[in-house]
């Protein structure tokens, strides 16, 4: 096969088994840590008006989706890629993925740094890390 299609699918499948790591801690973190009381965590319109109430709790499971779900994708695309490089394109698109979110559901400022600097692009660094 191309390197280039081997590699361009490689980092589809980062990019689809990222995303659905993602969703699933999303998905179960509502069960582990409740949402404020009144907050529908269906409705972006009600994070944003509810914002005020998260605590510092309430961001740990959207910091380890994005940060897992980023390392997730980046080791698969490694590992079929067979190229380092491939895990920072991961990384970089989950840190666009990262960006959109800061800028749509308005957090604080301290959980925007945290997320941004730590969950794409070191997840990244330790994918290549960890496959040696």
């Amino acid at each position: 096969m191309h390197p280039f299609l081997k590699n361009g699918l490689a980092v589809l499948a980062g990019i689809c088994v990222g995303g659905i790591v993602n969703f699933g801690i999303i998905l179960i973190s509502s069960s582990i840590v409740a949402p404020p009381e009144g907050v529908d965590v269906s409705s972006v319109e009600s994070i944003k008006a509810n914002i005020h109430l998260y605590k510092p709790i309430h961001f740990l499971f959207p910091f380890l989706a994005h940060a897992i779900g980023t390392l997730a994708g980046a080791l698969l695309t490694i590992k079929l890629s067979k190229n380092i490089k491939s895990a920072y394109v991961i990384a970089l698109i989950f840190l666009y993925g990262g960006i959109s979110m800061v800028t749509q559901v308005p957090g604080p400022l301290w959980f925007s740094v945290l997320d941004l600097g730590l969950a794409y692009i070191p997840m990244a660094w330790l994918a290549t890390k960890i496959s040696g």
